[in-house]
């Protein structure tokens, strides 16, 4: 029970129907001030369960979010066992993003539910993730996983309000040149070592995708076919996973048709 419905179940207790008749003055007058206190620290902590537990949260068995809703998000989770290579091509706010950082922070942290049914890693991995600019992987996907940018003193850091849980957070790099854009981050994985994840964009071009090799990478929005072959060299000798999400805003695209069959991807 919340604190909410905790605080009403008290109020009915003692005036019955009538507290729909009251004002909001009135109905806190109801209360001793140990009462309220108790009633503003569960508050708090229900605001803190829900700011900094988006991970726990996200498809639980049962709830009016309830993962059974979402059979094309578990399509394309239990996929990866399977699969190098998946697209979530969807329309705008289907919770595509979401997807894909779900799984994203379920391989770096290895918490992975009772019901996944996808790739599992038994180690702290590497991965990137990207998107077409910088200024769109920092507002969208760094957002998305790791929160809002925050100052601890003079320090800069992340307050882990996004999907990574906030206690797997660890030692942060910044990128030159892009304000408040992470280059790097440690992220906690269950064995106790450390995987991680770096930021990359599209717009810096294939040059920044050669390098070393992953074990995940997690591309939101359509990214251009050079960039997207770079990125499959970098999972060649890890087995590793290409994930993507976006709405195909540039057609039927190479990209697009490589997902499609047949029949669908040649033209006319």
């Amino acid at each position: 029970m919340g604190a909410i419905d905790t605080l009403l179940q008290l109020a009915e207790e003692r005036l019955g129907s009538e507290i729909r008749n009251l004002d909001p003055d009135t109905f806190v007058e109801l209360f001793d001030d140990e009462t309220l206190n108790l009633f503003y620290d569960l508050l708090a902590h229900e605001d803190e369960a829900t700011r900094y537990g988006r991970f726990a949260a996200l498809f639980p068995e049962e709830g009016p979010f309830r993962r059974e809703l979402y059979p094309k998000h578990s399509e394309f989770f239990a996929a990866g066992r399977w699969f190098t290579e998946r697209l979530f091509m969807a329309a705008n706010r289907v919770g595509k993003t979401v997807a894909g950082g779900f799984e994203t922070t379920t391989h770096l942290t290895g918490q992975y539910r009772p019901w996944w049914e996808g790739r599992r890693f038994r180690r702290p991995i590497r991965a990137w993730a990207a998107g077409d600019t910088n200024e769109t992987t920092r507002d969208i996907i760094q957002k998305e996983l790791l929160g809002e940018v925050t100052y601890a003193g003079h320090r800069k850091t992340l307050d882990g309000s996004g999907i990574v849980p906030r206690d797997c957070i660890g030692d942060v790099t910044w990128k030159q040149g892009v304000p408040n854009l992470v280059d790097t981050v440690d992220i906690l994985h269950k064995t106790g070592g450390w995987s991680q994840l770096g930021f990359k964009s599209y717009d810096q071009g294939r040059r920044v995708f050669q390098g070393t090799a992953k074990e995940l990478i997690w591309l939101d929005e359509e990214c251009p076919v050079d960039v997207y072959e770079e990125c499959l060299i970098r999972l060649m000798t890890t087995r590793g996973l290409m994930i993507t999400t976006f709405t195909p805003l540039l057609g039927m695209s190479k990209v697009v048709r490589s997902f499609l069959p047949d029949t669908l991807a040649t033209p006319g």
